[in-house]
C-alpha cells in the first residue's frame, strides 16, 4: 500500500508529462487508481447509534404552531450526555424558531413527512456565530442548522427542511452590497475575525445548513427548499457523504451544496432544483484563502441529476486551491445554463488542477464547458493570476449548446495549459470552440456540429481557379 501512495503522488507531480501521453494505459491506469483511492477513504460517519429520542417525547407537537425549538434542545442535550445516539422525528410539521446546534454522534432521522420549518425572523438566529460569506471568514446570524467541529453526525430521512425565507432573508441582497464590501475590506486588510461582526442591523444572509470544522458527515435522502441563501455548506470538513438529497430551492442564491476548504467528499445520486449553483466548490477569497492550511480536494460527484443555474463551479472564491475532482455519469433533469464551469480572476490566486468529468449527458446549456481567469470583469490592475491545468474530459455530450460548447480563456501571465478533450460530442453550438492565452490542449474524437463522414468531393472544372 505504501508503494502505490508513493506512486500516485509522483506520478502527479509528474502530472502535465501524463497529458502528453493520456491515451495510453499508463494515463488512464493512473487516473483511475487515484479515483479509487480517494474513494475508498471516504466513509462518512460511523459512529454506531443505539441510543434513541422521540422528538415528541421530549414535548415537541407537530402542529406548525408550537415552537419546537426547546423540545429538539432538550433531546440534543440528552443524546450529548449519552455520548450518542438518534433523534427521531415524526411525520408533522415542527416550527423553531431558531437554530439547531448539533452535537458529535449523532443521527438527525427525518421520517417521511415529518417537516423542520424554520421561522423567517432574524432576530431568532442571534447571537451570532464564527462562519464565512462568500469565502471570508466573519461573525453573523446563525446557520439554521449549524454544526461546528464535530464528528460522526447524519442528518437523514425522507422529511424535508424548510427554510421558510422568501418574507426576510430572500429580500436582502438587493441592500447587502455595503455589508458584503465591508466584508471584503476586512478580509484584504486581515482585520481579526473577531471583529468581523455582522449581525443584527446588517444584511448578510446565513446558510441554511452549515458544517464548519466537521469529519465524518453523511446527509441523505432529506429533501431542501426556501434557504435564506446556500443550502448546504460544508466549510474546511473532511469525509463527508451526500447521498440521495433532494432540491426545490430556487430563491436568492439557493446553492445545493458547497464544499469549501473541504476535503474526501462523495456527492452521489443528488437530484438538484436549484436557484444558483448545483455544486459549487470553493476555497476561500483572497488574503483569507491564502491564509489556509487546506484546499478542496478529492472530491467525487457522481450519478447526479442537474437542474438550475450551473451544474457544477468551481471558484471564483478558490485563493487556497481545488484539486482532484471528479465528475461522472451525471445527466441533467431540466435547463441547466453552464454544465462544467471554472471561474476565476487576477484578485484570486490559488490553482485548479486535476480535475475530471466522464461520461456526462446535458440536455440543453448555453455554456458547456468554460473555463475563464477574468470572471465578472474584476481584478484587471491586480496580478494574483491563478493557475488552472491538468483537466479531463472524457465523454461529454450534449445535443444543444445556445453559446459556447468550449470556451478557454486563460491569461498571458498564467494560460489555462494541459487541457485533454475526448469524445466531446454536441450537436450545435453558436459558439464552437474559443481558447485564448491556452497550452498543451488536445482533442480526440470530437465534434461539434454535423460530423463530417465519408471521403471529400473530388475536384471538378468549375474548382479550376487557373482557367
Amino acid at each position: 500500500m505504501k508503494r502505490i501512495a508513493i506512486f500516485l503522488a509522483l506520478a502527479l507531480m509528474a502530472f502535465p508529462v501524463m497529458a502528453q501521453a493520456v491515451y495510453g494505459s499508463f494515463g488512464n491506469d493512473e487516473i483511475d487508481a487515484l479515483h479509487d483511492q480517494i474513494l475508498k477513504g471516504i466513509t462518512g460517519a460511523t459512529h454506531q447509534f443505539d441510543y434513541t429520542v422521540d422528538v415528541t417525547r421530549m414535548g415537541a407537537r407537530p402542529d406548525g404552531v408550537r415552537d419546537c425549538l426547546p423540545a429538539f434542545k432538550k433531546a440534543l442535550a440528552r443524546i450529548q450526555k449519552q455520548g450518542g445516539g438518534r433523534i427521531v422525528v415524526p411525520a408533522g410539521t415542527y416550527l423553531l424558531k431558531g437554530p439547531l446546534h448539533l452535537v458529535s454522534n449523532l443521527c438527525l432521522e427525518l421520517q417521511e413527512g415529518a417537516t423542520l420549518r424554520f421561522d423567517p425572523d432574524p432576530k431568532y438566529y442571534l447571537p451570532m456565530v464564527r462562519t464565512s460569506w462568500e469565502g471570508t471568514f466573519v461573525q453573523n446570524y446563525s446557520p439554521f442548522i449549524y454544526a461546528f467541529g464535530l464528528h460522526d453526525v447524519i442528518l437523514t430521512g425522507r422529511g424535508t427542511i424548510d427554510g421558510n425565507a422568501s418574507t426576510t432573508f430572500s429580500t436582502w441582497r438587493a441592500g447587502q452590497d455595503p455589508d458584503k464590501q465591508a466584508s471584503r475590506r476586512m478580509n484584504h486588510e486581515e482585520v481579526p475575525v473577531a471583529e468581523r461582526n455582522f449581525g443584527e442591523g446588517h444584511l448578510l444572509r446565513p446558510q441554511m445548513i452549515q458544517f464548519f470544522d466537521c469529519e465524518r458527515i453523511t446527509v441523505e435522502d432529506v429533501f431542501m427548499t426556501n434557504s435564506p441563501f446556500w443550502c448546504l455548506h460544508l466549510l474546511r470538513c473532511d469525509n463527508v457523504i451526500v447521498r440521495r438529497v433532494r432540491y426545490d430551492a430556487k430563491l436568492v442564491n439557493n446553492d445545493g451544496i458547497d464544499p469549501e476548504y473541504t476535503r474526501n467528499l462523495l456527492i452521489e445520486e443528488v437530484e438538484f432544483d436549484n436557484g444558483d449553483d448545483n455544486v459549487a466548490i470553493k476555497a476561500g477569497r483572497d488574503n483569507d484563502g491564502w491564509a489556509s492550511d487546506r484546499c478542496s480536494e478529492n472530491i467525487i460527484i457522481r450519478n447526479c441529476r442537474f437542474k438550475g443555474l450551473h451544474a457544477v463551479v468551481m471558484g471564483s472564491e478558490m485563493s487556497a486551491g481545488v484539486r482532484n475532482v471528479f465528475i461522472e455519469d451525471c445527466t441533467t433533469r431540466g435547463y441547466t445554463k453552464r454544465g462544467l464551469y471554472i471561474k476565476t480572476n487576477p484578485d484570486r490566486g490559488g490553482f485548479v488542477e486535476n480535475i475530471f468529468l466522464r461520461n456526462c449527458y446535458f440536455e440543453e446549456v448555453e455554456d458547456l464547458f468554460y473555463v475563464t481567469s477574468l470572471y465578472a470583469g474584476e481584478g484587471a490592475d491586480n496580478n494574483h493570476f491563478s493557475t488552472i491545468r491538468n483537466i479531463r474530459i472524457q465523454g461529454l455530450t450534449c445535443p444543444k449548446v445556445t453559446q459556447s460548447a468550449i470556451a478557454l480563456q486563460g491569461t498571458v501571465a498564467k494560460p489555462v495549459t494541459d487541457v485533454v478533450l475526448v469524445g466531446v460530442k454536441v450537436g450545435s453550438a453558436a459558439k464552437p470552440l474559443s481558447m485564448v492565452n491556452t497550452g498543451m490542449v488536445q482533442m480526440l474524437d470530437c465534434v461539434i456540429g454535423d460530423a463530417v463522414v465519408g471521403a471529400p468531393s473530388l475536384a471538378s472544372d468549375k474548382d479550376n481557379l487557373f482557367k
